[in-house]
């Protein structure tokens, strides 16, 4: 008789997250929470269910082009696979969007839909990409405040009508560069008519299949640099269906993400209207990016949970040397540290989230302003290496079945190699988050880490918010040396810098999240995450000298002084 190795299972994936249950209970009113829960179980059963059995069903299904009809008409046509499509009608009419515009909750809207999505995720093999950059499109249609546009736009880009809804792209990596975008290339230029046209290759643009983009071009005329962009609008297809004087030269062979149809386009007298001015594009569409970048934070999150949900399982139903692996104490330190990560991680993107949705309401005090622009960078950066080596992790604790391409784990890790390079690598957004830092975001930093370690009256957790102060205040001093001592000593340690104020803080909150379940819940699974985060390495902040920087990057000699 052969032995079979048991396939993990997943069960309701709202019902069996604890830390989102407990989260929910927390900030949501009891009347909201009834009235929303519903829907998240209903999300939760879809996720652990159905659409877990078709994401592994439609495993080796990927975006087709097809550039040329059989008549020599160029159609570039692009189909999807079977689970994107069914993801697209679900998310319209689950309201993954639609919700946090639908204003039934005021600055509740973003918790709860942000915990929509969250479930979504990660039996949709990243249909959230469109979706985040659909929200994005959103939200900066509405900033600015070009009635035109949100009147044509924004009522498709929210509805819960799956004939009426839109997706956008975000059109801006060019050859030129991908976060210097003042070194973007293509041109606008002014028709007969006086309407816009767009010329030049945009060389990575992620759901093509949209039917409408926010995208950054130069006017004639301009200057160079970022300032001389502008923000144009652009819907891809006509009434017929046919690219709009765009070429979709090639899709692209990705490592992961490969449901998502990324392509290489052409602009070629594409039509355009200006979204807010001429000039200042990259500047109009910072509100895009802010929730691009959350839902990257959210979505780091929301891929670990599910890794160690699947580890989880297996850990109960494999059994070796006698006893189920949940049983052995060397795997369960490894999944409890697994879980101690992504629960940092989790509160750390919900703050993040709460944020935002107290913005768009106009409910932002100007040190909550400045929280918003440094949590942005740090969120996403900090959740990003987090969901790499978590899921790394994950993939190991299923040993050589992890390894195996038809059970579906691999895809988990390729998949999470983009969550740090999408929307800002770590290097890049850890040269923001400092700027930040040394321009008003420090103090209020610091003070609302404070403010969360001070919540705790449980000695250990009193124990492991002094983790946390200690290693902000090394940042802290470090960053203001480095202020001093110039840009190239600044530059050497931003990540170290950013990514020791994205953990503590993670500790902080988790911190103030576990004083809270012992009062309300009597639950101390939270506080032992945070204890166990509180012994993984926080502060990252270390001596290092530019000298030996540049020698080991570059592999140049590095004469030794006696």
């Amino acid at each position: 008789m052969w032995f079979n190795l048991p396939a993990p299972e997943l069960g309701n994936q709202y019902d069996d997250d604890r830390v989102l249950r407990s989260y929910l209970r927390r900030v949501l009113p009891e009347e909201v929470l009834r009235e929303v829960e519903p829907s998240l179980v209903e999300m939760g059963a879809l996720s652990g269910g159905e659409l877990y059995r078709m994401q592994l069903a439609d495993r080796l299904n990927e975006p087709r082009l097809t550039q040329w009809d059989a008549w020599g008409e160029r159609v570039d046509r692009i189909e999807v696979s079977p689970l994107w499509q069914v993801a697209e009608r679900l998310a319209a009419e689950r309201g993954v969007v639609a919700a946090a515009y639908e204003g039934r909750y005021g600055v509740l809207d973003r918790p709860y839909q942000f915990a929509l999505a969250y479930l979504f995720h990660p039996s949709t093999d990243v249909y959230t990409c469109p979706l985040a950059m659909t929200d994005g499109a959103a939200r900066t249609l509405l900033r600015s405040e070009n009635r035109a546009l949100i009147d044509r736009a924004v009522p498709h880009l929210t509805s819960r009508d799956p004939a009426r809804f839109w997706t956008s792209g975000q059109w801006m990596t060019e050859a030129t560069g991908g976060s210097d975008v003042g070194l973007s290339e293509t041109v606008a230029r002014r028709d007969v008519d006086g309407g816009w046209r767009l010329y030049g290759r945009k060389w990575f643009t992620s759901a093509i299949t949209s039917q409408m983009a926010l995208t950054l071009a130069r006017p004639e005329g301009n200057g160079p640099g970022s300032e001389g962009l502008a923000l144009f609008y652009v819907e891809t297809r006509d009434a017929d269906g046919r690219p709009r004087n765009i070429l979709v030269n090639r899709l692209k062979e990705k490592l992961g993400t490969r449901k998502v149809p990324t392509a290489e386009l052409t602009l070629d007298g594409t039509p355009a209207i200006p979204v807010l001015g001429l000039k200042h594009g990259v500047r109009a569409i910072v509100p895009m990016l802010h929730l691009t970048r959350t839902w990257n934070s959210v979505m780091a999150v929301s891929l670990m949970r599910r890794g160690i949900a699947l580890a989880r399982d297996y850990a109960r139903r494999r059994v070796a040397f006698g006893a189920p692996l949940s049983r052995k104490p060397l795997h369960v330190d490894t999944l409890a540290a697994l879980q101690a990560e992504m629960e940092g991680a989790f509160h750390l993107s919900f703050a993040l989230v709460w944020l935002i949705g107290r913005d768009e309401h106009g409910d932002l005090a100007e040190e909550e302003r400045a929280l918003l622009r440094v949590l942005t960078s740090l969120a996403k950066l900090t959740t990003g290496k987090q969901a790499v080596a978590v899921i790394s992790e994950v993939i190991e604790a299923f040993g050589g079945a992890g390894y195996v391409e038809d059970t579906g784990l691999p895809m988990l890790l390729r998949d999470a190699h983009v969550l740090p390079i999408w929307e800002g690598t770590t290097n890049v957004l850890a040269l923001d988050a400092v700027r930040a830092l040394l321009h008003g975001c420090l103090a209020p930093l610091r003070a609302l880490l404070s403010r969360c370690v001070a919540t705790a009256r449980d000695k250990q957790l009193i124990a492991a918010g002094q983790v946390a102060e200690a290693a902000a205040a090394s940042a802290a001093r470090w960053l203001e040396q480095a202020a001093h001592l110039g840009s190239e000593v600044l530059e050497l340690g931003a990540r170290r810098c950013a990514l020791t104020f994205g953990r503590a803080m993670e500790l902080a909150l988790l911190v103030e999240h576990a004083q809270w379940s012992l009062d309300h819940e009597n639950d101390g699974r939270a506080r032992a995450a945070a204890l166990r985060l509180a012994v993984s390495p926080i502060n990252l902040i270390a001596d290092a000298g530019a000298a030996d920087a540049f020698a080991l990057a570059n592999d140049e000699l590095l004469p030794v002084s006696s």
